[in-house]
């Protein structure tokens, strides 16, 4: 299983609801398309396992246009878990699911 490691800030997005996201850096979204470019699903969104203060959960990457990146959302329980806000820099662990 491919797994990548990297810090990235926590932020809230600005439109409906309190959605918080992790931007993957552009080497590991690099790494992660090309090792994903025959599974990925059609609105090219990626299933991982990802780890954020020994917090592991499973979630699904989204692209974003315009980073040309992924977005790794950080749900409610997690950000509980952790003690994380919109601003906390972050040591994250992702993996690919088979």
């Amino acid at each position: 299983m491919e797994a990548w490691e990297f810090e990235a800030d926590l932020f809230e997005y600005n439109g409906k609801g309190s959605w918080h996201f992790v931007t993957l850096p552009a080497d590991v979204a690099f790494a992660i398309r090309c090792a994903t470019e025959s599974s990925r699903s059609g609105w090219g969104m990626v299933a991982v396992t990802a780890e954020i203060a020994s917090v592991e959960f499973r979630t699904s990457l989204f692209p974003e246009k315009a980073s040309s990146s992924y977005l790794l959302p950080v749900k409610a329980a997690v950000r509980k878990a952790a003690r994380l806000k919109a601003g906390d820099s972050l040591k994250v662990r992702i993996a690919l699911l088979p």
